[in-house]
């Protein structure tokens, strides 16, 4: 889930940057803090969208940089079980897919893809046996997220599944809904 948050920290502000405004030299310091930042708690930070509030600026001796009490906001996305997200197939494996899904990239296993059995061709792409429905890379996809790990924070894992009703590649969604709408022969 994208959230906006509100977060309060000291911000460094180094001495070559005095020269400009203070406001602007604290959003550049917050920009290269949070650049790719990932935690339990937030989420994959995306951007640093504005500063709320600028206290007074301390100089600690024997740094010389100015530290500013700050209130500033984030954009972070922060997978939740459960969410249902678009998601784009980046790579195909023997073992399953991985989906950009935002801020961070998602993995599903190759039995978490379609209900049917799963084979995987040297061409990377993934076909049902039965249904041959298709996945490859560049699908989009509906998926829906079953595990989500920050044991590593910089790399977190995050599960995914399209083994449920309306999930899956969009154009399987598609066809489905498309064959539910059109009449059988003889009724009206």
């Amino acid at each position: 889930m994208f959230y906006e948050t509100e977060a309060r920290s000291y911000v460094r502000v180094a001495p070559d940057l005095f020269k400009e405004d203070s406001e602007k030299a604290i959003l550049n310091s917050l920009k290269e803090r949070f650049d790719g930042f990932i935690s339990k708690e937030l989420g994959a930070v995306i951007a640093v969208s504005e500063i709320t509030k600028v206290g007074e600026g301390v100089i600690i001796p024997g740094d010389g940089a100015a530290y500013y009490d700050t209130t500033f906001k984030l954009f972070v996305f922060k997978p939740e079980l459960q969410e249902v997200l678009l998601a784009k197939v980046n790579d195909i494996t023997d073992f399953g897919a991985f989906m950009d899904i935002g801020a961070i990239d998602g993995m599903i296993h190759i039995s978490q893809t379609m209900d049917d059995f799963v084979s995987f061709s040297k061409a990377n792409v993934l076909t049902g046996k039965q249904t041959k429905m298709v996945l490859k890379s560049g699908d989009l996809c509906r998926a829906r997220i079953i595990a989500v790990s920050f044991k590593d924070p910089k790399n977190p894992k995050i599960g995914l599944t399209m083994r449920q009703a309306a999930l899956g590649n969009l154009k399987w969604i598609e066809e489905s809904l498309k064959k539910r709408e059109k009449p059988s022969k003889g009724k009206k």
